[in-house]
């Protein structure tokens, strides 16, 4: 299909993703020797033999070899353990049969579908915002194969959204400066001189689009704290949000140290919100050493049992 279009590997996996969602072949344009061979090819895919993490990490693995063939700064994804252990532990935090998560940055949808996957006995709604079209695009496409009721917007998720308030937020904070000063202007983590940091303003909008007491798990960098503007968002989560945990992750999963990141856990203040006794602060081992790993996560089920 690539050959076909004259178009990358991730706009020809976009394409067949419809295909192998819709059971047919849509585009139309197909010479009648691709048809045959595409409908071989589909022939032998029941994707109802698969389960919904199965589906995920294969297509998450086709798109990780387009990437690599176009490599562009915002097409990047969160780690498959990374993911997981933001799934694990939004299970424990959030509680509730039915939930409605937001990722304001939601790429290829990768994170949100292994969240999701990871949260068990629930019945899950979720909403994606995405500024680029492609991304977007494999988003929706990923989630109806793995059959997540999923509303997609593709648009600037700085700009208003038009969504409902979610009982939590996921998301991989986008790092780095927002050229937009006049919309930056709107916001309280606003930059006096120059441009705003953008996931600041992405942590300022994701608090404005969550429930009272719901929680927001965000991939941090791990100088969050320690930039020119960190003064001016504590502030800012003093008056509107509690911090109930910090993990800092291993520094193997991260090419240098400079990319290395922390999962955030915040939660929105309200009525009968209470702090915890003392936030949750783990500095997560290696996840491959699995003894270490186990000891962090009965701490974590201790944590809680107290706090929540």
């Amino acid at each position: 299909m690539q050959e076909e279009f004259d178009c990358t590997y991730l706009e020809a996996l976009a394409e067949t993703g419809e295909n192998l969602f819709h059971g047919s072949i849509l585009q139309e344009e197909l010479s009648e020797l691709s048809v045959k061979r595409l409908r071989k090819s589909y022939d032998s895919i029941q994707l109802d033999r698969f389960s919904s993490e199965e589906i995920r990490k294969s297509f998450q693995l086709a798109i990780l070899k387009g990437m690599k063939q176009n490599i562009q700064q915002n097409h990047q994804m969160t780690p498959d353990s990374i993911g997981m252990f933001m799934g694990y532990l939004a299970d424990k935090f959030l509680s509730g049969k039915e939930i409605h998560l937001l990722d304001p940055a939601v790429g290829t949808g990768n994170l949100l579908t292994t969240v999701i996957n990871h949260m068990h006995n629930r019945t899950i709604e979720a909403t994606g915002v995405e500024i680029d079209d492609i991304l977007i695009k494999l988003a929706y496409i990923n989630a109806n194969l793995q059959e997540h009721p999923i509303q997609f917007f593709n648009q600037d998720a700085l700009e208003p959204l038009f969504t409902e308030l979610a009982d939590a937020v996921i998301c991989d904070l986008p790092v780095g400066y927002y050229p937009n000063d006049v919309r930056a202007a709107e916001y309280k983590l606003k930059a006096d001189e120059g441009h705003a940091y953008a996931h600041h303003l992405f942590i300022e909008q994701s608090v404005n689009h969550v429930k009272e007491g719901g929680y927001l798990f965000l991939l941090v960098p791990n100088g969050l704290f320690e930039s020119q503007l960190a003064g001016k968002l504590h502030e800012y989560l003093k008056e509107h949000a509690i911090i109930q945990g910090l993990f800092q992750l291993p520094l193997t999963l991260f090419k240098n140290e400079q990319a290395a990141k922390s999962i955030l856990i915040l939660q929105k203040k309200g009525e009968n919100v209470k702090p915890p006794k003392e936030a949750l602060l783990v500095n997560l081992p290696s996840l491959s050493k699995a003894q270490a790993v186990d000891r962090i996560l009965t701490q974590v089920n201790e944590w809680i049992k107290e706090n929540k």
